[in-house]
């Protein structure tokens, strides 16, 4: 494994047992509102310190993106698009589900150097099911090799979605995407961590993927999983914009094809924003 990513495994399992912990007692764990349904807790922030230090710890001078501490620059002060060596995390995606006691959600830990994702993590800690990857190694699911479905026909595929839950400005937009892909999809699917999504991508549980308004931290980690299983992973035109544009779609080479088609014919509306 590489020296990074173990580093990056490391913290992960670390933010997993505080999860794990926290999920014995739900009812005692603090919950805050950040904006319309969307919600933190004490938890998201404990996983996130647990995460940034034993990152820090070994790679001091590199920069943080993290979803509740926002952008930490490291030696060189650059944006993050920009940095050598930028570390992109979330730390409990699927917050929502968490305090619910609904078992779907993870931590996302990815490494980006000068724009390109080289390292990502993506543990489900209720599951115990580790799914990593480094750029031109493969990606794996507990050390075991892990590809993309072969299913090459929309109409016996099944698709991951995110529905829109902060702003609901593209909610129409959406709803008629939605549509469209259940009605040629053998089956729609939405449990509500984005992370978790993209990694059941890469390892052919769903055969592709499609969500409006997600943030780096939501795609980071599973884009390298889906890239490095085999799929293609795009903004809704299939460009490799969807890092900081908040649109994406992934899955094996011809069913991301035949979603990027589908949602070409469907949307005449603008981007989100």
């Amino acid at each position: 494994m590489h020296p990074m990513l173990n580093v990056a495994v490391r913290a992960a399992r670390r933010a997993g047992r505080i999860i794990n912990r926290a999920s014995l007692d739900l009812g005692t764990v603090k919950v805050a509102r950040k904006q319309r349904n969307d919600f933190v807790t004490e938890v998201d922030q404990a996983s996130e310190e647990a995460i940034i230090d034993t990152l820090l710890g070994a790679y001091p001078d590199h920069s943080i993106l993290a979803e509740e501490s926002g952008h930490k620059p490291g030696k060189q002060d650059r944006p993050p698009q920009e940095a050598d060596y930028v570390w992109i995390i979330d730390p409990l995606d699927g917050t929502t589900n968490f305090i619910h006691g609904f078992p779907q959600y993870a931590i996302s830990i990815a490494l980006m150097q000068k724009g390109l994702i080289t390292q990502s993590v993506v543990y489900d800690p209720s599951r115990d099911e580790l799914f990593t990857a480094s750029k031109g190694r493969g990606a794996f699911l507990n050390d075991r090799r892990i590809r993309v479905s072969s299913r090459a026909r929309l109409d016996e595929s099944l698709i991951g979605t995110g529905f829109p839950f902060r702003e609901l400005d593209h909610l129409d937009d959406y709803l008629e995407l939605f549509r469209a892909i259940t009605v040629k999809a053998a089956g729609v699917r939405r449990p509500g961590a984005a992370a978790l999504d993209l990694a059941y991508v890469a390892c052919g549980r769903y055969d592709g993927f499609f969500e409006f308004g997600l943030a780096p931290w939501d795609v980071a980690g599973g884009s390298l999983l889906v890239q490095e299983a085999g799929g293609l992973i795009g903004d809704f035109t299939g460009e490799a914009r969807f890092l900081f544009d908040q649109q994406v779609i992934a899955g094996s080479p011809k069913i991301f094809a035949a979603m990027v088609a589908l949602v070409g014919g469907t949307r005449k509306q603008r981007k989100p924003a």
